[in-house]
């Protein structure tokens, strides 16, 4: 079988290396003019021209939070498909989850309670923190190693600074891409207005911010430092390349990085790093956060040609709709010239959407996709082989399983 994977990804700040699949040593910047020129998105997503949303929320309703609504709907998709729930592989930690959860809204804060009910949106929208759950997992699996008996204060503060980091983009990246559903809810914006959402985030970057510095850890610093600038490079890089045909796999990759892998590579070599291990062990980590975390992105840009708006929580298709090019659309114009000709022209004609949908269903993007998302998954789990067994490894590798379940 033919590899799709840019095997030796290299994410390091020195060099992109994509020898090994074929593809150019750097990063081209050829698109970056075109989609400025092309896509008058670019000024609505970032500087500001949208439309004015606002709340329908009481002052009583900003102070006393958001009412808790129904269950994801993953959840029940996962139940039916028979798969075992996050809450099944996090077992091993729920103690310390139920610590985290404690815990969040006193590291939030409750100086401005607009903000804080702005936060407490993201955190009671069915979210299964799967990051901070990362964190513990693999600061346990390390912890061994280095003969630690529990987790140290530093482990559980970087748990909640990484939920912080992950909340605070969910409610930015909610606001440039005009999402009104985030998880079956009604986002940030949409409720309190685009103002409260940017303040909102703005505010828990800042917070975590201050958490991270108290750490005194130089190496975590630089390190989680990155996610947020990764942040914006991918939001950039993104905005930059909408609606173009001549995007590549390994601009996809980068950009997923970004937006998605930074912060899950962090998350597990930070919790490492506090445990005391070797730098060897701790890169294998990092590794491992990135493979884990781009084929998550793969899976999830599967998911919105496959699955249907009510098990999403957004409507199906959006990032197609919205211009953003994902794997199974790469792969699919490298056979479908018409779907090049109906991309280029945005969309403009009804039910051409749906035709361009269709055409990516067919095509076989969505199965070349799923092959790049396995590849990445086995990267994954070799690079855990540098842990002793454990139980904490076992759900380590179980995440990577259950990622992969998905688009069975």
């Amino acid at each position: 079988m033919m590899s799709v994977t840019c095997s030796n990804l290299d994410f390091g700040r020195a060099r992109l290396d994509f020898a090994a699949c074929g593809c150019s040593s750097s990063v081209s910047t050829r698109n970056f003019g075109k989609g400025l020129l092309k896509n008058e998105n670019w000024r609505r997503r970032f500087l500001g021209c949208r439309r004015r949303v606002v709340s329908t929320k009481t002052p009583e309703a900003f102070l006393n939070g958001v009412a808790a609504g129904p269950p994801p709907a993953l959840d029940l998709a996962d139940e039916e498909k028979g798969l075992p729930s996050m809450s099944d592989m996090f077992e091993v930690v729920s103690e310390d989850l139920l610590q985290l959860n404690k815990n969040l809204q006193s590291i939030v804060g409750s100086e401005n309670p607009v903000l804080m009910s702005a936060a407490e949106q993201i955190f009671e929208a069915g979210g299964k923190r799967m990051r901070p759950a990362l964190v513990f997992l693999a600061s346990r699996a390390t912890a061994e190693i280095a003969g630690l008996k529990d987790l140290t204060k530093e482990h559980r503060r970087l748990a909640e600074i990484i939920e912080m980091i992950h909340t605070a983009s969910l409610i930015h990246d909610d606001v440039i891409d005009e999402s009104d559903m985030r998880r079956g809810k009604e986002t940030v914006h949409q409720l309190y207005g685009t103002r409260v959402a940017v303040l909102a985030g703005d505010f828990m970057f800042a917070q975590s911010s201050w958490y991270l510095a108290n750490l005194e850890n130089l190496e975590v610093i630089k390190l989680i430092s990155q996610v947020i600038k990764d942040f914006a490079s991918g939001e950039i890089k993104q905005a930059s390349s909408l609606f173009d045909c001549d995007v590549r796999l390994d601009e996809y990759l980068i950009k997923s990085y970004y937006k998605t892998a930074s912060l899950i590579a962090a998350s597990t070599k930070g919790s490492s790093i506090f445990s005391g291990v070797d730098n060897a062990i701790s890169e294998k980590m990092y590794q491992y956060g990135k493979n884990l975390g781009l084929s998550f992105q793969v899976v999830d840009d599967i998911l919105d040609f496959t699955q249907s708006a009510e098990q999403l929580g957004k409507p199906a298709g959006s990032d197609l709709a919205k211009g953003n090019l994902t794997a199974p659309v790469i792969f699919a114009l490298e056979k479908e010239t018409k779907l090049r000709d109906i991309i280029d022209s945005e969309f403009c004609e009804t039910g051409s959407l749906e035709e361009a949908i269709e055409i990516v269903k067919h095509s076989g993007g969505i199965d070349r996709a799923r092959e790049l998302a396995r590849e990445m998954a086995d990267l994954a789990v070799e690079n855990l082989h540098c842990l002793p067994p454990s139980p904490f490894r076992l759900s380590l590798e179980q995440l990577v399983n259950y990622n992969l379940e998905r688009i069975k």
